[in-house]
């Protein structure tokens, strides 16, 4: 005779079960199919502390013309996701930095793969026992024994339920956070201080999803001199940045006029301009409205902006005028 055991699990968990296989299955084809490092950080931490981990080629810190450095967005994604809607659902060209990371090795650059998301670990909370109040009371001892068993059955009855409604949280959890990697913003610095600074390259180059870009806004912020003398280009895609909000002084503004472009979601064809009421870096379409996109849409743009960003300089030329050209072309027509 056969026996169907049906389990009722809450989709909530199905979810995270999926993000978990997802996290896992890219982690493994950046070490094996880009042949990725997985570095720990922070770098002098104890056996015992919380710890996170970047990505790097192996040439990532000696080669000495190209860096590319990667940084997606906030939530779920993790390191070497863009989206994990495109991966769940279209593919992992356009879901995941793969396509960057190899084509980016192919042209000679050095790779960084930033984790700005991984800010701390779970652990079970430590249970503590509080007394009963019947073990400080002068009842008799049958009347309190019956207190206890009424005591055991309600909370048995409880973690039943609780166990049926969500299987997967059984236990308390709490949350420590990584030394100085406790926030997106954090880890960009830290990974700054400890990492790109120390590179030999002489054009480092940002390619920053969403809330990654502001992350090298406040990297930018807290690093002005040291990123104006290492870093060439930044292409953002629909990046979520503020100047005003995170008070970017006007000589930041000014490099970003010159140095960066944010491909923005927009129904317009790639690379049209696009107006900005920020005074910041130049706005043109990403050829998509859908946010999540706009990173995998504007690719070839993004390495064609690095190429004369890096020939710009060459020349002794500012990075921008190419893409500000090509701005004035659309506007023209």
């Amino acid at each position: 005779m056969n026996h169907l055991l049906i389990f009722r699990i809450p989709w909530k968990d199905l979810n995270m079960l999926l993000m978990k296989i997802i996290t896992k299955y890219v982690y493994e084809l950046l070490e094996k199919d880009c042949n990725l490092k997985k570095i720990s950080i922070p770098v002098d931490a104890t056996e015992s502390e919380p710890k996170s981990f970047i990505f790097m080629s192996e040439d990532a810190l000696t080669n000495p013309q190209k860096l590319m450095v990667l940084i997606h967005g906030s939530g779920v994604v993790r390191a070497g996701q863009w989206a994990r809607r495109l991966i769940i659902n279209e593919d992992l060209d356009s879901g995941t930095q793969i396509p960057f990371i190899k084509r980016a090795m192919d042209e000679g650059y050095g790779v960084i793969v930033l984790n700005p998301n991984e800010n701390y670990i779970e652990v079970e909370k430590p249970k503590i026992h509080v007394p009963s109040s019947s073990d400080s009371s002068d009842e008799p001892a049958e009347k309190r024994e019956r207190k206890d068993k009424v005591s055991k059955e309600t909370k048995k009855r409880r973690d039943f339920y609780e166990k049926y409604r969500n299987p997967q949280r059984e236990k308390e959890m709490m949350q420590l956070y990584i030394r100085e990697n406790g926030s997106p913003e954090e880890h960009a610095v830290y990974v700054w201080d400890h990492f790109i600074a120390q590179s030999a390259a002489e054009n480092v180059f940002f390619v920053a999803h969403s809330y990654g870009g502001l992350a090298f806004v406040e990297l930018m912020i807290q690093r002005e001199a040291d990123v104006k003398s290492k870093v060439t280009a930044v292409a953002l895609t629909d990046s979520v940045h503020n100047v005003w909000h995170q008070e970017a002084g006007k000589t930041i503004r000014e490099w970003m006029r010159e140095n960066c472009c944010n491909w923005v979601s927009s129904s317009e064809p790639l690379d049209t301009s696009v107006e900005s009421m920020l005074p910041d870096c130049p706005r043109v379409s990403a050829g998509t409205d859908r946010h999540e996109l706009t990173s995998w849409k504007s690719f070839p743009s993004i390495f064609k902006f690095f190429t004369e960003a890096s020939e710009a300089k060459t020349s002794s030329l500012k990075p921008a005028l190419t893409r500000r050209s090509h701005r004035i072309k659309h506007e023209e027509l």
